[in-house]
């Protein structure tokens, strides 16, 4: 098994992409660190995928890199794959619909299972976005808040509410009223960062792993491994 994999990264660390697993990722300090996580997010992510496979020495072949003077270190990321401004077909689409939505639906299994929502499960700092989330809640609603941002990026104008599967299933419906989505049109958004259709899709897979890996870690340490609900198979 190979992996193509995209590669964002600066002095201060790496973000390598998994661009055949879409939202699938490692990180590290140096480039070998972060390869070396791929065997057990792969595996994890086709568990995921309901494939009774596991990946162990990987072949990775670096399709594309990209030096980012953002804090990488700090899970930003702007790049957007060559892969990702190519038209879609519509079985290539639902495909991906139907994963983004997927991972949606597996956060808040893994969300709802939290006895607490409340319990401080991380002392407090600031990152690029601000204070970062910690405690359960605050982790969903970072989440699930992305909704509106992501999809604005490419002209759909949608909101955060009520629920992470509810308002990205509104995202798509009204994405689906556009003509010519399947188009994939490559949009400049904010900060000049350019994005897609295919992009959304995958930053959407991508934010809710980063996330939801942190929220399943965080919470079986103070509730127990019996309590949380672990859709992701994340160890």
């Amino acid at each position: 098994m190979y992996i193509e994999a995209i590669c964002e990264f600066n002095d201060q660390g790496y973000l390598i992409y998994a661009q055949n697993y879409v939202g699938a990722f490692v990180r590290g300090k140096t480039f070998d660190e972060a390869v070396s996580k791929f065997p057990l997010e792969i595996s994890t992510y086709l568990k995921w995928l309901g494939k009774d496979e596991a990946m162990s020495n990987p072949q990775v072949v670096i399709v594309q890199s990209k030096y980012s003077n953002i804090a990488i270190h700090d899970a930003d990321t702007e790049i957007i794959f060559k892969s990702e401004m190519e038209p879609l077909d519509t079985s290539e689409y639902q495909k991906l619909r139907e994963l983004t939505l997927k991972s949606a639906r597996d956060l808040q299994i893994l969300y709802d299972s939290i006895p607490d929502k409340d319990y401080l499960l991380l002392n407090p700092r600031s990152t690029f976005y601000g204070n970062i989330p910690c405690t359960a809640k605050e982790i969903y609603h970072h989440t699930k808040n992305v909704n509106a941002y992501y999809f604005g990026e490419i002209g759909v104008d949608v909101d955060n509410e009520p629920d992470i599967y509810t308002c990205r299933v509104k995202g798509f419906n009204v994405l689906e009223q556009l003509p010519d989505y399947l188009e994939n049109q490559v949009y400049e958004g904010s900060y000049n960062e350019k994005w897609s259709l295919r992009k959304v899709c995958r930053r959407f897979i991508w934010h809710d792993r980063i996330h939801a890996k942190s929220l399943y870690r965080l919470a079986v340490k103070v509730f127990g491994k019996d309590n949380i609900k672990n859709p992701y198979y994340f160890t």
